[in-house]
Parts: C-alpha cells; structure tokens; sequence
C-alpha cells in the first residue's frame, strides 16, 4: 500500500492491487486564496469526504469516475469496507463548525482511520467504535481542528502505531493554524521522510507509536 499526501487533509490512498482512494479533496485557491496547493488531477475509484467544507469536498476537481463515501454508516466500495463514526468540528455540539465524519477502512491487512476536521477528543463510545487503529491521518493544526495536544490523546485512544500529521500550517496555507513542529515538539519516534509518499506493508507496522511526516505532494 502506499499513502501519498497531496496536501492539507488530502490523501491518495493506493492498494497492492490498484485500488485508488482519495481523502478530503480540497478546493485550490479556496477561502479567497487562502489554500495554495495545487490542482487534484488523479483519477480515483473512491473519494472519501468527512464533511462538506471547500478545503475538504471539492469533489469536482477528481478525475475519473470515483464512488463518494461520506457520512455515518458502513459502506462497501472496491472490496474495500468504510466506516463511518459521527463525530463534530468543534467543542460547541456542532453550532460553530457543524458535524464531522471519522473514517476508519482496512487496504492490504492495514487499519486507516481519517480523522476530517475533528474539533474534540472522542468520546469513550466513539473511540470503542473506530477501534484501534494501525495508521492515524490526524489534523493538528488546532483552531478549526483539535491541536498538538489533542490530536497526540486521540492517537493515544486508538491506540494508533503509525501517527501521519496534516491539517497545518505550511507555505500553502495562511489558515490560522499552527505548523507541525507544534505536535512533533517532546515526541519520541519522529521521522521526517523527504516524500510525500509512505509505502507500508502489514509486516512493517510498529510495535512503538511512530510519527511520520510526509512532504505535500501539490
């Protein structure tokens, strides 16, 4: 399998066998010009969508003829089954931000889980339902998202072995988030790959709890 980060939320997820999942298509040049990263030009068999913001839906700018996988529920696309756990995008019940999806689906023997723009800690009941997780794509950027610190107790709660920071602050985004050394500041097993793409097989799972940064693809 191999996970390429293509920028702020967005990932292109591709199995041993071809299978192609995109995370989180975002909208170049959204929030007027504020997101800076280029153009989504894969074509895809799958996009999975968290919640319908610019930066995180912009389902248009994916070639191909790709199945939406979006909201709460099970969902079976390619062989591959998606779930979705209902979660929100702020502390406010949702009234700031409105309602966010966490995805959790299993490529080559490998647990992911998309955390979207979640805005709080999971509850116990959320967390027994995403389960434990083998690679964790987690927002720490804060402000819109939870930050360093949260982001590191959800990766504890899921018990994750491979944590994949996004959702922060780079030379393509002027959101108010902070960048990712913010999260990476006192962690052990940090490591900074010069790619945007992780290629992992089940066998290279960790038993320790991993950072790994990637570099953004567009």
């Amino acid at each position: 399998m191999k996970i390429q980060w293509l920028g702020h939320s967005s990932f292109l997820v591709t199995s041993d066998s071809g299978t192609r999942i995109i995370t989180d298509p975002y909208e170049p040049g959204a929030y007027d010009g504020a997101l800076r990263y280029g153009a989504l030009n894969e074509p895809v068999d799958v996009i999975v969508a968290t919640h319908e913001h610019a930066d995180h839906f912009s389902t248009k700018m994916v070639t191909g003829a790709p199945i939406i996988v979006r909201g709460p529920g099970e969902f079976v696309v390619a062989g591959i089954e998606f779930y979705g756990v209902p979660t929100l995008h702020d502390t406010s019940g949702g009234a700031e931000r409105g309602k966010n999806t966490v995805f959790t689906f299993t490529v080559d023997g490998i647990k992911l889980c998309h955390l979207g723009d979640l805005g709080h800690v999971l509850n116990q009941d959320q967390a027994a339902e995403v389960g434990s997780v083998d690679v964790l794509l987690a927002p720490v950027g804060g402000h819109f998202t939870i930050g360093p610190q949260e982001a590191w107790k959800v990766a504890e709660q899921l018990a994750a072995k491979i944590v994949i920071p996004m959702h922060f602050k780079t030379d393509k985004v002027d959101f108010p988030i902070a960048g990712v050394d913010e999260f990476l500041d006192g962690k052990p097993n940090v490591t900074r790959l010069d790619s945007s793409t992780l290629e992992l097989k089940k066998e290279d799972i960790p038993k320790e709890r991993q950072i790994i940064v990637l570099q953004h693809a567009l």
